[in-house]
Formats: structure tokens, C-alpha cells, sequence
């Protein structure tokens, strides 16, 4: 039988793997359909959110392919023109593609900043784009629960797109994320400009050796 510390890895690289492959963004699950799958009692020591992401981040590198690294540029090359078309909205790239992450559904996950999010769905319709509405929840530093309006809509080359919309006063303060309670990371359009010139430096020189 593995060792406990050794069981906590083998859950957190399972998990890991059930996040990237299956597309599934709730931490919790992932551990449950871990346990599950290794045969794990669900009550054992589980591994931690961060632990899980480290070792998606690792995966994700030890199993880069062409295939995988074209389709990382891809999306980040999709969101930089995102966030130009609504760059007066300010959007910050937030989510598994900011950490490196290539997930088997191509989402691309924006802040955004408004004074109402109606004005935002106006926009899109006059753009002749779709929206589908929803919330999502959030943990202000104080412990209240908020409740922040999202848009869902088709980005180019087929990439899914959810713009979460937050008040202007938003973009001072990062809601705490959900992998380690910090303040989320979030990326400017600067950032992923930086981001995409990185990834297809690493596609020349990976097709190169």
C-alpha cells in the first residue's frame, strides 16, 4: 500500500488529469473522481487545490506535444483578439490558460469591467454576438459571498468565451481565487502578447530539436 504522502500525490496527479482531460473546473470533483478511480477511500488525506494545480501545470508539460503547444498559441492568440475588441472594457485573462494549461475544451476564461453588465449585452448584440447569461460565485475578502454576472458567447476559431463581468472598482482588487485563497492572477492584454511571443518561441525551438 502506498505511504500516505505518496497516496496524496498518486490523488492529486489523478485529479490533475481528470481536470485537463475532462474539462472539469470544480477542484472537489476532480478529488472525489480521483478517489474513486484509485480506489481511495474519500475520507483519506486529500491534496490540496494548489497541489492539484502543480500538477496539472506539470503534466501538461511533460506531455507537451506539437499538437498540444499549437493548440495553447491557438488559444491564447484567440483571447488577445478578444481582449482587443473589447479593450475598453480592460479584460484580464484569468483561468487554466494563464496558468499554461491546455484543457480538452477550448475555453477562454476574461474579466471584464462595467458599470452594469446590461451595457455589455447591448454591445454584444449590436455586434450581432450571442450571449448566454449566468453568475458566478465569489468569496470577497471578508468572506462575503458575491454574485458577478458572466457572458457566454462564441470567440474566434471556435473557442468558448466567458466574460465575467465585474463592477469598474473591480479591476483594483482580484476576487481570492479558489486554487489558494491569494488574490486571483490576472493578465492584460500586455501579458498575453508577452505570453503568446513565449509560447511560439517554445513551438520553433520544440519542432526544431
Amino acid at each position: 500500500m502506498a505511504s500516505p504522502s505518496r497516496a496524496r500525490q498518486e490523488l492529486a496527479q489523478e485529479a490533475a488529469r481528470i481536470m485537463l482531460d475532462d474539462g472539469i473546473r470544480d477542484f472537489g470533483l476532480a478529488k472525489r473522481k480521483a478517489a474513486e478511480h484509485l480506489g481511495v477511500d474519500a475520507r483519506h488525506d486529500m491534496p490540496g487545490n494548489l497541489e492539484i494545480q502543480d500538477a496539472a501545470i506539470e503534466r501538461s508539460r511533460l506531455f507537451a506535444s506539437p499538437a498540444s503547444r499549437a493548440a495553447y498559441r491557438g488559444r491564447l492568440e484567440a483571447a488577445l483578439v478578444v481582449m482587443e475588441r473589447l479593450e475598453h472594457l480592460e479584460p484580464r485573462l484569468v483561468g487554466p490558460l494563464l496558468q499554461g494549461l491546455v484543457e480538452s475544451q477550448p475555453l477562454i476564461n476574461l474579466h471584464a469591467f462595467a458599470e452594469t453588465v446590461e451595457e455589455v449585452i447591448l454591445e454584444m448584440g449590436d455586434r450581432g454576438i450571442h450571449c448566454e447569461t449566468g453568475e458566478r460565485r465569489y468569496r470577497s475578502r471578508q468572506g462575503r459571498e458575491q454574485r458577478i454576472p458572466f457572458l457566454a458567447f462564441r470567440g474566434p476559431d471556435d473557442t468558448d468565451v466567458e466574460l465575467t463581468v465585474f463592477p469598474l472598482d473591480g479591476l483594483r482588487q482580484a476576487p481570492p481565487s479558489p486554487v489558494d485563497g491569494r488574490p486571483m492572477q490576472r493578465a492584460a492584454r500586455a501579458d498575453v502578447e508577452r505570453m503568446l511571443a513565449e509560447a511560439g518561441a517554445e513551438e520553433a525551438a520544440a519542432t526544431a530539436e
